[in-house]
């Protein structure tokens, strides 16, 4: 029968086969928190949840989750408290600093400030930030609307660059930018959200650089697939989140030069951020802040989420890039043959000559609404996928989608019996199945 949509929309489940796949050819490449979850479907039955979100909140290690565990029995305050358990819990804090470091090869006197996540990281980075900045339009919210602020005097400071159709035209694009007039920073995402396209990190370094730019990379949806090194990638500021590396708690990182950061006012005001404060009847005096990190941390740090974080650096590490590499590289094939073998699927890009991609393919159905298939997929096959614009509407808008898309992404806890069972749920929906 031919899916037909209307809203709202309901799976009709007598139109459901429930896609059981064969046993899988290739297994998850490490354990997670939740990989046995059983979900309900519409038929009354379980099964397995398959999750595909990975883009949008990993699943958190099981190493991670052990950290976690084992930090709790030991978890106090941090910084100022002469307790043991207060020393201890500094310690580890502090630690994950040095483990995060170490995980992105920054430099030894780069400033590693932890934050709530890369959105909060960015806004950090736009405080500490003067002057214009460039950016494409194909990024990310948050790697769009902290520069998208006004000044003070109402100017925008920042530059948008459309993408070109090839990543080629879009660097020349950026050169020709940067040239035009002087600007504090080229602001880009490492690999896209939508579609997992990857971009040649260094050579963007080379040519901010080139022109005076410092590089700010937002690589929330890279540093889980693959290795950085802020170093030899030439980055100055890098910034990432827990959540999408395998770690939760809402916590995430900025991670760069420390001179822009020790200039700039505090991003917070509070405890923690101060060296001394004074008062008179008029106010506060004589307050002197902290440089380094400490600087843009005030107030009761989230401990547990730097933990985290670091556990999951260092789970990361154990297994390997190498691996994680090859083991991702094998599921997007299965992913990719299989979503061009279903007719009405159409797979997002924004390059024509993109050749690296990480675990994320955005794609369309014709003739149903994501929000109609992430449902379907969901009620019928225990699939978790994402619908929407993914935070990214200028792209999606500019790629002929503005209702959206869906968006199915993976890592290292996911298995070949995961893309089957998608693939499967797809071909059913478009060739029998009945949205109502």
């Amino acid at each position: 029968m031919t899916a037909v949509l209307s809203a709202p929309s309901a799976v009709t489940c007598d139109d459901v086969a429930v896609v059981r796949p064969a046993a899988p050819a290739i297994a998850p490449l490490a354990d997670v928190a939740g990989a046995t979850a059983q979900v309900p479907l519409c038929t009354g039955d379980t099964v397995r949840y398959a999750n595909l979100d990975y883009a949008a909140s990993a699943p958190a290690l099981t190493a991670v989750a052990a950290a976690v565990t084992d930090a709790l029995t030991g978890y106090a305050s941090v910084h100022r408290g002469a307790g043991h358990l207060s020393q201890v819990t500094t310690r580890r804090y502090e630690q994950a600093r040095e483990t995060v470091r170490a995980f992105v090869r920054a430099r030894t006197d780069d400033a590693v400030v932890f934050t709530r996540g890369t959105t909060d990281s960015i806004n950090l980075a736009a405080h500490i930030t003067d002057g214009d900045v460039v950016v494409l339009d194909i990024e990310h919210h948050a790697n769009l609307l902290p520069w998208c602020a006004p000044r003070p005097d109402g100017s925008s400071r920042a530059r948008i660059v459309r993408a070109a159709d090839t990543i080629e035209d879009t660097l020349v694009a950026l050169e020709a930018e940067l040239a035009s007039a002087p600007a504090a920073l080229l602001a880009v995402t490492a690999a896209s959200n939508v579609t997992g396209e990857v971009l040649p990190i260094s050579r963007l370094a080379s040519i901010a650089h080139r022109h005076g730019a410092r590089i700010l990379v937002d690589a929330a949806q890279l540093v889980a697939h693959r290795p950085i090194s802020v170093v030899s990638h030439g980055i100055d500021y890098l910034v990432f989140s827990g959540h999408k590396v395998y770690a939760p708690f809402g916590a995430g990182v900025l991670i760069g030069r420390a001179d822009w950061l020790d200039a700039a006012a505090p991003y917070l005001a509070g405890g923690g951020a101060t060296a001394e404060v004074g008062v008179e009847s008029d106010g506060c005096t004589d307050v002197r802040w902290h440089t380094g990190a400490a600087r843009h941390e005030a107030g009761s740090p989230n401990v547990l989420g730097a933990i985290a974080i670091a556990a999951a650096c260092d789970e990361l590490t154990r297994v390997g890039f190498e691996s994680i590499g090859a083991h991702e590289e094998i599921l997007r094939a299965c992913l990719d043959d299989g979503l061009s073998g279903v007719d009405a699927v159409t797979a997002l890009r924004i390059f024509t000559d993109s050749t690296d991609r990480v675990g994320i393919a955005g794609f369309a159905v014709a003739g149903h609404q994501p929000r109609a298939v992430a449902e379907f997929l969901s009620d019928s096959a225990g699939i978790g996928v994402r619908d929407g614009k993914f935070c990214a509407h200028p792209l999606l808008n500019r790629l002929g989608y503005r209702d959206g898309a869906v968006r199915a992404s993976f890592g290292v806890g996911t298995g070949s019996e995961d893309i089957d069972r998608l693939v499967g749920a797809l071909t059913h929906l478009t060739t029998k199945a009945r949205i109502e």
